[in-house]
């Protein structure tokens, strides 16, 4: 009996030996741990030092190239001013028309249901054999249920709820005074989180330092993405005459944000309006369906390609799976930060020591 107990503690031993090789990687362990514990235990209560954090992490960059022509605080006040004017105008400007439109288009989107309902109702009638026609009337039935559901939900959002007003308040003011102290106090700041760090934190600071090159060249790539998807979205939609060109156009923006998963989710609203506006048969649809379809290729084909050449390559199943994954922790913010994260996974996973230098495969 002792013999089996010192064969089990003698496996435990060699487990976490092989786990955690030196100190190092148990330093890095524990700041994984208490982060990601910080994280999801006070996201609620600290969101908007999470935030703030997040977009000061965005601006540093841009203080940096700044920093080699002029001092710190006249980079962090021209940065920080710059970051207020495009906010101002995307708060005061680009919002209201947004809201505008998303609100004619959720009221107009029962009719886009129908008319698409009847169209696709036709099918049985051309495909018998293959489509039953009650199963399909049940199917389009629940459909339309769902999507009036969310737009009645949509256009109530926060809009009674004196909490959501309350909260958005706050956020609007110390969010941006947040950001401003981290950029201008960042060094204190840093000096004050390193006296909590654990000493011997060595391998820590070179995976943040993989993780931060790759983080910058995959937000600075993602940030240009966005910019030209948006603009070339709005130009060839307004261009083409199709209603709620700027909503559709920001909608082609943002679904860059999340791979695969975003352009899936932009077709139907983008084709769903241009079906209610002219219908299946028009020209005009057959345009908006190939001009689309002309954008979704080039960003592929061209833009992520040419603007993601330097940031880390993840496969397409890790993409999906950390979307699922932090989406389903944190919801919203979790899918919008579901690739950062993922390449933080990848970088402490590959960095990660080992007691020999050689890697065991196994054959699939």
């Amino acid at each position: 009996m002792q013999r089996n107990d010192h064969s089990n503690l003698k496996f435990v031993k060699d487990s976490l030996k092989r786990f955690f090789p030196n100190s190092q990687a148990i330093a890095l362990a524990i700041i994984l741990i208490v982060g990601f514990f910080l994280i999801t235990s006070l996201s609620n209560v600290l969101m908007p030092v999470f935030i703030a954090i997040v977009l000061a992490y965005l601006l540093e960059g841009v203080v940096k190239k700044l920093e080699h022509k002029l001092k710190r605080l006249p980079s962090v006040f021209i940065v920080f001013l710059a970051f207020m004017g495009a906010f101002s105008y995307f708060l005061f400007g680009l919002m209201p028309m947004l809201y505008k439109q998303l609100k004619q288009l959720l009221q107009h989107t029962p009719d886009i249901i129908k008319s698409s309902q009847a169209e696709i109702l036709k099918l049985p009638e051309a495909y018998p054999q293959f489509i039953s026609a009650d199963k399909l009337r049940d199917m389009m039935f629940a459909i339309q249920q769902e999507a009036l559901n969310y737009g009645q939900e949509l256009l109530s959002f926060s809009a009674s709820s004196v909490v959501g007003i309350i909260s958005a308040l706050v956020y609007l003011i110390l969010v941006p005074v947040l950001i401003f102290f981290c950029l201008k106090d960042k060094s204190v700041l840093l000096n004050w989180f390193a006296k909590f760090m654990p000493r011997d934190r060595l391998l820590s600071i070179n995976v943040w330092a993989e993780v931060d090159m790759q983080l910058g060249n995959y937000i600075r790539g993602k940030f240009v993405e966005v910019l030209i998807m948006g603009f070339a979205s709005y130009m060839t939609f307004s261009a083409l005459g199709l209603n709620y060109a700027v909503l559709l156009s920001v909608f082609m923006g943002l679904q860059v944000i999340i791979p695969y998963v975003g352009a899936t989710l932009v077709t139907f609203p983008v084709l769903g309006v241009a079906f209610f506006q002219w219908g299946f048969s028009g020209d005009e649809f057959m345009y908006i369906v190939i001009a689309y379809s002309i954008i979704q290729a080039i960003d592929g084909v061209v833009l992520v390609p040419l603007l993601f050449s330097e940031a880390v390559n993840l496969h397409p199943v890790a993409i999906i799976v950390s979307i699922l994954f932090f989406g389903g922790l944190w919801g919203f913010w979790g899918v919008f930060f579901a690739i950062p994260l993922a390449t933080l996974v990848k970088a402490v996973t590959s960095a990660w020591p080992r007691l020999d230098d050689k890697m065991h495969t196994f054959d699939m």
